[in-house]
């Protein structure tokens, strides 16, 4: 039987009762109504309450769509009360009822291309101030995984032994020419250019451009920024390595990205690069397409990625899975942005922390429950020189 249309005027609260007791949901919570009345849900001692301010909300409270549900957190028709990471543990109650939107988005690079689409996406995600983005960061400022030995490891720590990882992966030394796709506020660039190591930081976000071109002059480090696209970036020399943190989700089109890097990589190097994963390369939630990352922004695809990588020459060094350590990693970006809540309401409004704390909490529960993953992979351009020695020696 066919659900009846879910309106503002045929929710009351019984009938909303009803629909969340249908939904069998393992937690005992309350949930205040705009008459001030008081549900509970579960035997013992609730664990979260939710408030609903206006029949809006209740409405969406009703239809169980994740995205009008976090619409209505994130404009304060739905406040919450207790631990976000409990009422993450619900969500499988609801749903993703929006298929057009995803398959606008696919097809938004054939409508106004691919550069454009890429422009557009960094500007709405990025271009909030700097300040902003170190209130949840650790010190690094690195916007990617850790790496994690334990999980009472500090964040500061597993990233300082993430950047060591880079660089020993790619087997750089003093005087080698990087380049880094998506410079963000400069996690590689300070870390290699402190070693002599001269890094190019891509950038499509003007305030990374700022912060990175600062802290180049500032703490003169033979780096530069470039305010290009990758994937119309082009250089007169090749580089020794080429390094994308967290980056490869803004560039799904994995033929095309495979084609740069043979472009601009020398015979010998290697590329570094980790992102957040699905299994399916589509299955982005509409709340992250629509809020956090706008444009055909997708998950990385591992399987896809290695397939696109088995047609060329690029030979695969290591694949190791960082989904635990990402887990980690957004656990404490959460907890900072919680910690630096009053400031950035007072300074940047109480939209954009509860979108953040949305974001920040869901990503790092669907590492936690293995909705998503994270890797980071390592390639290399064969030497020809190195491989006909080799050749060679096997044949005498």
């Amino acid at each position: 039987m066919k659900s009846p249309t879910i309106t503002k005027s045929n929710i009351n609260e019984t009938k909303l009762s009803q629909l969340i007791r249908h939904r069998s949901i393992d937690t005992t919570f309350k949930v205040r109504l705009p008459n001030g009345n008081i549900l509970q849900f579960g035997e013992g001692i609730p664990i979260f309450t939710i408030t609903i301010n206006n029949r809006h909300a209740l409405s969406a409270i009703a239809s169980f769509d994740q995205v009008r549900f976090a619409e209505e957190y994130i404009n304060g028709g739905i406040d919450i009360e207790g631990e976000m990471w409990d009422i993450l543990s619900c969500r499988n109650a609801l749903q993703d009822l929006h298929p057009i939107y995803q398959f606008f988005t696919r097809l938004l690079p054939l409508i106004i291309g691919q550069l454009r689409t890429n422009k557009n996406a960094i500007h709405d995600h990025y271009e909030y101030e700097n300040e902003f983005f170190l209130k949840f960061m650790d010190t690094s400022r690195c916007y990617s995984q850790a790496i994690f030995e334990s999980d009472d490891e500090s964040l500061e720590t597993a990233q300082q032994r993430k950047l060591d990882t880079i660089v020993k992966d790619c087997n750089l030394k003093p005087g080698d020419r990087v380049l880094d796709v998506g410079g963000g506020w400069g996690t590689f660039v300070e870390h290699a250019g402190k070693q002599g190591i001269s890094v190019t930081a891509l950038t499509l976000a003007r305030q990374s451009e700022l912060y990175l071109g600062d802290l180049i002059q500032r703490l003169q480090l033979p780096c530069k920024v470039k305010h290009e696209d990758f994937y119309e970036f082009t250089s007169a020399e090749p580089y020794d390595a080429i390094v994308i943190l967290g980056v490869m989700e803004h560039l799904p089109n994995y033929g095309a990205v495979l084609k740069q890097f043979k472009r601009l990589l020398r015979p010998g190097g290697r590329i570094y690069l980790d992102a957040s994963s699905c299994r399916e390369k589509y299955s982005k939630p509409t709340f992250i397409s629509r809020y956090v990352f706008p444009g055909n922004h997708r998950y990385f695809c591992l399987h896809d990625f290695l397939t696109q990588v088995s047609k060329t020459s690029f030979e695969l060094k290591s694949v190791y899975n960082d989904r635990h350590s990402y887990y980690l990693t957004c656990r404490e970006w959460a907890k900072n942005l919680e910690a630096a809540r009053d400031e950035i309401i007072d300074r940047w409004g109480e939209q954009l922390y509860r979108k953040f704390r949305l974001y920040l909490w869901g990503s790092s529960h669907a590492f936690f429950d293995y909705t998503m993953d994270a890797y980071r992979v390592v390639i290399e351009l064969p030497n020809n020189l190195n491989k006909q020695k080799n050749i060679n020696i096997l044949l005498k």
